[in-house]
């Protein structure tokens, strides 16, 4: 896998410098970390730039929230009814996740957690911390519960090493933060009941790809090429995402329109 590179000091830097980091918990600086990643990955780390979905994106004097929907200065309209594929289009970041499930189809995995792969960071447009569980949340109205439990328990592995299926702790985290680093007990606790689950692999699985979401050698195809492992392991509902009264609705209107006043 080729590694991408990071600046130590203007990661650093873009957080506010060292006296600010000192202060992070880790759970916070590793969560800063791949929101940095997944900002390089998208090319989005000017001051302002343009997405595959025409949207524009800057740094507004006062954001109403931490994820990169609330950077947008310009919104693509969506339609009355707006389908998974439209949001994947106009409001979430995709190269991650292309990369992620590219690599899940050439090592074979099943088509749930290609799925998986394909959207399993996409909450980071809404937010930044716990991405993982709020990525869970958003998909399990909709999906099998192996993906949505999947999903959710992802964060907590990344941070944990399982020699059995071929997983080591992320090199990344040790290179920037130093050897030091130490998972919250909430993630803690977490990887102990993950790992006694019965669902456990479908999470560890999200995090043996994940890392290849980063690689910038891997080539993807867009995501339409995806459109049919969506219609098989996502239920569209017909009234539209955010307005089929799902006890999620309400994150997809969100999504929809971040700047909505009340």
């Amino acid at each position: 896998m080729a590694r991408m590179e990071i600046d130590r000091r203007a990661f650093v830097a873009s957080l506010g410098g060292a006296s600010v980091v000192s202060l992070m918990s880790h759970e916070a600086r590793a969560e800063a970390l791949e929101h940095y990643m997944t900002e390089r990955i998208e090319g989005l780390q000017e001051s302002s730039s343009e997405d595959n979905g025409g949207n524009i994106y800057s740094t507004p004097a006062k954001a109403r929230g931490t994820g990169l929907v609330f950077r947008m200065a310009e919104l693509a309209e969506m339609p009355p009814a707006p389908t998974l594929m439209d949001f994947m289009h106009k409001r979430f970041l995709t190269a991650h996740g292309l990369r992620s499930a590219t690599h899940a189809i050439q090592t074979g995995q099943p088509e749930r957690t290609v799925f998986a792969c394909l959207v399993h960071d996409v909450t980071q447009s809404l937010c930044r911390s716990d991405h993982g569980w709020w990525g869970g949340q958003l998909f399990e109205p909709y999906v099998d519960e192996r993906i949505s439990w999947g999903i959710r328990h992802h964060q907590a592995l990344r941070f944990f090493p399982d020699p059995e299926v071929g997983y080591e702790y992320p090199e990344m985290y040790n290179r920037i933060f130093g050897v030091d680093y130490e998972p919250d007990p909430y993630l803690k606790q977490t990887h102990i009941d993950a790992r006694a689950h019965k669902h456990y692999m479908e999470a560890r699985l999200i995090t043996m790809n994940d890392e290849y979401g980063f690689d910038e050698d891997i080539d993807f195809d867009p995501v339409e090429t995806f459109e049919d492992v969506i219609g098989r392991q996502f239920r569209q509902p017909k009234e539209g995402l955010g307005f089929d009264g799902s006890p999620v609705a309400h994150m997809w209107r969100t999504i929809i329109n971040p700047n909505r006043p009340l």
